[in-house]
Parts: C-alpha cells; sequence; structure tokens
C-alpha cells in the first residue's frame, strides 16, 4: 500500500511538471503575439486545463495509456520504475527548452519497465507482443507524425480561409465546416456508446474467450472439456447479443432521449438481468478481496493457485444474488449462502453488504451510456464558430475594416482559441496520468478494470496539470512563439484553432498524441502559408529527433530504473 501511495503521489507531480513542462504549447502564441502577459497568459491556460474535467466524459485516452502493458506485467515496481524515467526525462528536456512529449515519455517509460520486468521473469526470449499493446504502440507511434501533419493542414486551411477577401463565401465555408464537424463527433459518440454496452455486457470478453477455446481446440481435438466450455461462452455471448441488439436502436436515437430514459427502458424490458447478476457478483467477490489476489496471482505460486480456485468457486455466488435481485430472498440470506460458496472474510462483511444495498444496475448502465455523450464538446465548436461569424460581420461589415480593426479583432480571438486548445490539452495530458493511476490501482488490486476509476483521480490530475500550467514553462516558450516561426495574431488564431481541434478529435478516438507535436505542426502551417522560407527548418529538424528519440530513450531509462528498482523492491 506504501507504495502505491508513493505511485499515486509521484504520477500527479509528474502531471504537474507536464503542466509546467507544456504550458508552452498553451501560451506560447498568445504571449509571443502580445495578447497577454505571460502571467496572464499562464492564469488563462491553467483556468481552461481545469475546465477540461467537465468536458471530457469519457476518459478514452487514459483508458489507452492504462492497457499499453498487458495485465499480467503491470506491477507496482513496473509503474515506480516508468514513472521515475518518465520525469527524468521531462525535466531534462524542460531544462534544455527542447519541446519534447510529456505523453511519449510516460508511454515509452511505463512499457520500458514492463518490458524489463517481462523478460526478467519469463526470460529474454520471451516475444514483447506479448508484453505490450503493440496496436496501442503503433498508434502512438503513427501520430508522432501524423498529428503535426494534420496540425499543419488544418492551420493552412484555417489561414486561407480567413484571409479570403469574400466575407460571404468566408461564412459560408465555416458554416459547412462547422456542421461536417458536429456530424463527425455525433458518429464517434454514437461508436463510443455502442463500444461501451457491448463491453457492460461483456460481449468483448465472451468473444476472446471462445477465439480463444477455439485456438485451444487446434490441437486438442474433441477435448469434452473444452467443448463444454466453448457452449457454455458461445451461449453466452449469443445472449448477450441478443441484449445488446434490443438497445442498440435506442442508442442511435440517443440526441432525442437520454441515457437515464434508455437505462429505464433496458431495465423495464428486463434486457438487464443477466448483466445485473454477473456485475452483482463481481462487486460482491471484489469486496473480498480477490482483486488483491488477483493482482499477486501472476508472480506468486500460492496466490495463483487460491485465486484459481476463487475464481472458479465464485461464480456460484450468482444464484444466491439473482434470488435476491428478485426479492426472493433477504440480505442475510444472500450472505449466508454466498458465504457458503466461497468463505467472506469477516472484515470484509460490512464492506459486502453495502456493496449489495447500493447496487443499482439501471443506474450503472445509464453511467456507461452516459460517459460518451460528447454534446459539450459539440456545442462548444457551434458556439465558437457563431462567435467568429459575428465577430467577422461586425467588423467588417457594421464597422470599416481598418488594419487596426482587424489587428485587433483576431487579438481578442486569439483568446478564444488559446482557451480551446488548453481545454484541449488538460483533457488530453491529464487523461494520460489518469492511465497510470488506473494501471497502479489495477495492479494493486484495488479496482478490477479502467471502469472502475475513483473519482478523486480525475480531479486530482486535472488540478495537478492546471497547477503545473500556472508555474509556466518560459525556456520552451521562446522555441514554441519565436523560433519556429513569427507569429501574428491572424496565425496564431489559425494554430491553436488547428492545434485544438487535432486533440478533440484525436480523444475523442482515444488516441495518445502529443500536444507538443501538434501545435508545433500547427505553427509550421501557419509560417508555410507565408512562404516555405518563413519556418526556421533548421530548428523543426532538432524538434524532430527529440521526438522520434523520446520514446526509446525514456523505455531504455526506465528498464535500466527498473532493474536498479527491483534490487529494493520486491
Amino acid at each position: 500500500m506504501s507504495l502505491l501511495i508513493v505511485i499515486i503521489a509521484l504520477a500527479l507531480i509528474f502531471d504537474y511538471i507536464n503542466g509546467f513542462h507544456d504550458a508552452a504549447n498553451s501560451i506560447a502564441t498568445v504571449v509571443s503575439t502580445k495578447v497577454l502577459t505571460p502571467f496572464q497568459a499562464v492564469l488563462w491556460a491553467a483556468l481552461f486545463n481545469v475546465v477540461a474535467f467537465f468536458i471530457f466524459k469519457d476518459h478514452a485516452v487514459a483508458n489507452s495509456i492504462s492497457k499499453t502493458v498487458f495485465k499480467d506485467f503491470i506491477t507496482l515496481p513496473v509503474i515506480f520504475s516508468g514513472l521515475l524515467a518518465a520525469i527524468f526525462w521531462n525535466l531534462l528536456t524542460w531544462w534544455y527548452g527542447i519541446p519534447s512529449s510529456s505523453s511519449h515519455t510516460l508511454i515509452g517509460g511505463f512499457a520500458g519497465a514492463a518490458i524489463a520486468h517481462a523478460l526478467t521473469v519469463k526470460g529474454i526470449n520471451y516475444p514483447w507482443s506479448k508484453i505490450v499493446d503493440s496496436h496501442t504502440i503503433l498508434i502512438t507511434v503513427f501520430f508522432i507524425f501524423l498529428a503535426p501533419i494534420i496540425g499543419i493542414v488544418i492551420s493552412v486551411f484555417i489561414t486561407v480561409v480567413t484571409i479570403m477577401r469574400n466575407i460571404w463565401l468566408r461564412i459560408a465555408i465555416i458554416i459547412v465546416v462547422t456542421l461536417g464537424t458536429a456530424v463527425l463527433f455525433d458518429n464517434f459518440e454514437n461508436n463510443k456508446m455502442n463500444e461501451n454496452v457491448q463491453k457492460f455486457y461483456g460481449i468483448d470478453k465472451y468473444q476472446k474467450e471462445v477465439a480463444s477455446i477455439h485456438e485451444e481446440l487446434e490441437t486438442k481435438q474433441g477435448n469434452s472439456d473444452l467443448l463444454a466450455k466453448l457452449a457454455l461462452n458461445q451461449e453466452k455471448l449469443d445472449k448477450a447479443t441478443v441484449y445488446y441488439n434490443h438497445v442498440k436502436p435506442l442508442i442511435s436515437d440517443f440526441d432525442n432521449s437520454s441515457a437515464n430514459a434508455i437505462a429505464k427502458i433496458a431495465n423495464d424490458s428486463g434486457w438487464l438481468k443477466s448483466a445485473a447478476v454477473s456485475k452483482i457478483k463481481d462487486a460482491v467477490r471484489n469486496s473480498n478481496d480477490f482483486l488483491v489476489l488477483e493482482s499477486k496471482a501472476p508472480s506468486d505460486k500460492a496466490a495463483k493457485a487460491e485465486y484459481d480456485i476463487a475464481k472458479e468457486k465464485t461464480e456460484g455466488y450468482k444464484e444466491p444474488l439473482k434470488l435476491y435481485l428478485a426479492g426472493e430472498i433477504s440480505m442475510d440470506s444472500a450472505i449466508k449462502a454466498v458465504n457458503a460458496i466461497y468463505p467472506i472474510k469477516p472484515q470484509n462483511i460490512d464492506k459486502v453488504k453495502k456493496k449489495i444495498e447500493k447496487f443499482n444496475i439501471e443506474k450503472s448502465f445509464a453511467s456507461e451510456i452516459d460517459k460518451a455523450d460528447n454534446s459539450m464538446i459539440v456545442y462548444g465548436i457551434l458556439i465558437s464558430s457563431l462567435i467568429f461569424i459575428l465577430i467577422y460581420l461586425y467588423v467588417e461589415k457594421i464597422k470599416t475594416p481598418t488594419a487596426y480593426t482587424v489587428a485587433y479583432m483576431f487579438k481578442k480571438l486569439q483568446l478564444f482559441s488559446s482557451a480551446a486548445f488548453s481545454i484541449g490539452h488538460g483533457g488530453n495530458d491529464a487523461q494520460k496520468v489518469m492511465g497510470i493511476i488506473g494501471a497502479a490501482l489495477i495492479a494493486s488490486g484495488s479496482i478490477q478494470d479502467f471502469g472502475q476509476l475513483p473519482s478523486w483521480v480525475p480531479i486530482a490530475c486535472y488540478l495537478s496539470i492546471g497547477l503545473g500550467t500556472m508555474s509556466g514553462g518560459w525556456k520552451i516558450v521562446k522555441t514554441m512563439g519565436s523560433k519556429i516561426t513569427k507569429v501574428t495574431p491572424l496565425e496564431g488564431v489559425a494554430a491553436e484553432t488547428a492545434g485544438a481541434f487535432t486533440l478533440f478529435f484525436t480523444g475523442q478516438m482515444g488516441i495518445p498524441v502529443s500536444t507538443t507535436h501538434t501545435i508545433t505542426g500547427s505553427i509550421i502551417g501557419v509560417g508555410a502559408t507565408k512562404r516555405l522560407s518563413a519556418v526556421r527548418w533548421g530548428v523543426t529538424t532538432n524538434l524532430l529527433w527529440a521526438w522520434v528519440l523520446t520514446i526509446p530513450v525514456s523505455a531504455t531509462l526506465a528498464a535500466i530504473t527498473y532493474f536498479i528498482v527491483s534490487l529494493f523492491v520486491k
């Protein structure tokens, strides 16, 4: 428990460092264009870093980070080593004013320490693909290059549209693009809701189990135990799929309904009964230290043997709990029946009772649906576009446009664009630390999966990154705000808006991207719009090397750190 507390503290320290390390990303253009003073800018960015907490309901990026390493190789020493390496690399690059990625530092550190641990336990020939999730790593590496390119393309587009002389054509393009963006984000929302509901019903788990059994049957054809197990899991999968197909049309009509309304219909129709029994069974056994046993199983033979027994026997909890949910037996009778199947530790009796009393399948189901609701983001995009249009009309049609009024307009618009980018920064980067704390809680047996992340974790992470941003990062501001290219207020608006959109876009997809790479690409884009020579490509090349080296260097540092830590912590 003491190591878990140290890890959580280190994670929040990393989040704080991330805040001042990446503060430049949020404020570089707004400071270099003199729209805000450095002090005003960091307060502005910090405020909107924290505002992100109220906007990002679905922590998809955090979930991706927590799954970077497979569960069997997530241990507290691994996470501790990864964090130490990430903090060291972040401080080193900050000291030298290099805008490297805190995100990739964290991912590299986590993966490097896990690989070192796995090779120590399994041997040097153990395949890396069974240690880290290659899909998450490859997507992350891919977006090292793609995120800046997206930023470049969008910032060039915004700059070109903004300088168009025909204001009506400009407004028409803004309306079309805004509506297209709203449709895109609505599609993200629908896909995520369906994914959450499938996970709620355990469809993903049953599919993996069925595929695994089929694979095993290839070498053990005709094995009666495997065939029986296959039939059982296939039956569960078929039943869960039927329920999901009932709910799916309701999700498609979410905009005309609500999560609570959908959950009520599903519950009243009996589509949640089987899920309720499974969920309450998990809640009861997890309250009896089942997760702690599971966390010890990979490295402790005795714990593994007891875990296998507990896993099998606690499935029997379903019958008495089913009777309790149906109102056929009392709480005391359910506890006695459960205790007879697999004993509940005396110190856990009250905890188990509270879990059963508080259990509400309808509320749980509504929560899973509501997590994917991104209406706050969509409304924000619509309102921002409307503000831009109204300001354009006021400056160019109501007032006589002059160089001064146009420049003044873009200075004011930079407040909106920098706020939007700060929200994206907070939502993206705070989630990465949430993923690490989530992984630590899973490794310690405190929670079973990321969906059970306690509410204090996101609150602490968003506050930490906000406080860090208030501390500033002036060396990197100089690199981002002036060394790459000189930025005007118009170009600042274009760069920040492009960066914000990229972060919102990738955040909805659950892709951990670098805010540093994103805003750098956006700044390059506005510089290249003037002329290619306006971009100092020598500086950009040096940044690119820092980006490419971050993951392998932080992974190597984490592996070395793990070997040292393992001498003292077991």
